[in-house]
């Protein structure tokens, strides 16, 4: 019934497990240091001024995109069964807890707007 959106979460879900690791240019400290992904993050010298800093936004990044996908995976199953409206509800939080990064992952927020166009269209 909602197969275009079935396809549309699932790849999201995929897209937000690889965030920490496919990365974007964030930059730290006062020389604006890029560090692009959690891997760059780990490998930094302990004892650079930034390093901290830049490992715990790549962690920060690891946890939203954990809360992002739980929404995610919830919509699926809402999907699935049929169910549009909680499947909104759902991408909604997905596209609320993906906010702080939002500008650099831009996930979940076409996909909270597609289902509310599937709401108004059927409910």
């Amino acid at each position: 019934m909602y197969e275009a959106l079935i396809q549309q979460t699932q790849e999201a879900l995929e897209r937000t497990s690889k965030w920490a690791e496919a990365g974007w240019t964030a930059r730290f400290g006062p020389r604006a240091v890029a560090v692009s992904s959690l891997k760059e993050a780990m490998a930094l010298p302990r004892t650079a001024v930034y390093g901290e800093e830049a490992r715990n936004y790549w962690r920060q990044v690891v946890l939203t995109a954990e809360d992002s996908s739980a929404y995610g995976r919830k919509a699926l199953e809402a999907l699935r069964a049929g169910d549009i409206r909680k499947a909104a509800d759902d991408l909604y939080f997905a596209q609320y807890m993906e906010k702080p990064i939002a500008e650099h992952s831009r996930t979940w927020l076409p996909l909270y707007e597609a289902a509310m166009e599937e709401t108004a269209a059927c409910c």
